[in-house]
């Protein structure tokens, strides 16, 4: 590691999804969905939500989950995408208008106040419900959202050390930073990380019948086939590790880029993109 430190005006803030995480999701939408479409894909076949049925899409984000399960629920059901991120709600808009999709609407609200005119049947989220300072009683607000008995299906982040392509990125960084230590069930990414604790938040809020499965698979960071040097750009600039670096001097920064370069060439697979392993939890329970 370098003698080069972050001072604490530089320390990575909690992730503010209503603004700057918000459009750096946005800035590189196409490779997030594509990195994150296998752990997608396995959460709505588990979810398996029902022509005709109601559903709520919780952190929607780029509507990309939304007009799937718009698509499943056929025109007698409904879907109503709900995200935090401005940016991101007018792109599900924007989607969803090109799909002429008319059983589909999004609002932009905080999903701990969000209460709709009528109860929904079901609730999925895909990375959505991990971001709450007050888990439970946003918890609490969600199944008050829902008809009694009506199931949810959320995918969450496992354990960072059981998750490569994250682990191994902050591997990195740390060779010439000083990254701050991760703080257990802290709203961001892995604050569902232990199912003990989940399970506990999910019961206190009302939830029963819960039932949580691993999801193992690799994942194609920056997206489908891209090269090391795309992987990389897309870490630097749309993923939370890149706020770490970017109030650097160039030159780290470009120490930064070529280590990250040099791992992401160790997981290059041809044709297939920058393959690195991941874990989530897939999570169903009853309101």
């Amino acid at each position: 590691m370098t003698d080069t430190r972050m001072n604490e005006s530089e320390t990575p803030k909690p992730e503010d999804w209503a603004g700057e995480m918000g459009a750096r999701w946005l800035s590189g939408i196409d490779r997030f969905e594509a990195m994150i479409a296998p752990i997608g894909d396995a959460l709505l076949a588990r979810a398996a939500v029902m022509h005709g049925e109601r559903v709520l899409d919780l952190g929607c984000g780029g509507g990309k989950t939304s007009l799937a399960i718009a698509a499943a629920v056929g025109p007698s059901g409904s879907v109503t995408g709900i995200d935090i991120s401005p940016d991101l709600i007018t792109r599900a808009r924007e989607r969803a208008a090109a799909a002429h999709a008319t059983n589909l609407d999004f609002e932009c609200i905080d999903a701990a106040v969000y209460r709709p005119d009528t109860p929904f049947d079901r609730m999925v989220s895909r990375f959505g419900s991990m971001f709450f300072p007050q888990p439970v009683e946003a918890f609490l607000n969600l199944h008050a959202c829902l008809k009694p008995g009506s199931r949810i299906d959320l995918a969450v982040w496992g354990p960072p050390r059981e998750n490569p392509w994250m682990m191994e990125m902050i591997s990195v960084l740390r060779r010439h930073i000083e990254v701050p230590p991760a703080v257990p069930r802290a709203p961001g990414p892995f604050a569902f990380e232990d199912t003990d604790y989940l399970t506990r938040v999910l019961g206190d809020a009302g939830f029963g019948h819960i039932e949580i499965v691993a999801y193992e698979g690799l994942q194609p960071i920056g997206g489908e086939v891209a090269s090391p040097e795309a992987a990389t750009d897309f870490a630097l600039s749309s993923l939370a590790a890149g706020r770490m670096v970017e109030a650097c001097e160039a030159d780290l920064q470009q120490r930064v880029r070529h280590d990250l370069m040099d791992l992401f060439n160790r997981h290059h697979v041809e044709g297939r993109g920058v393959m690195m392993a991941g874990k989530a939890w897939l999570v169903s329970a009853r309101a």
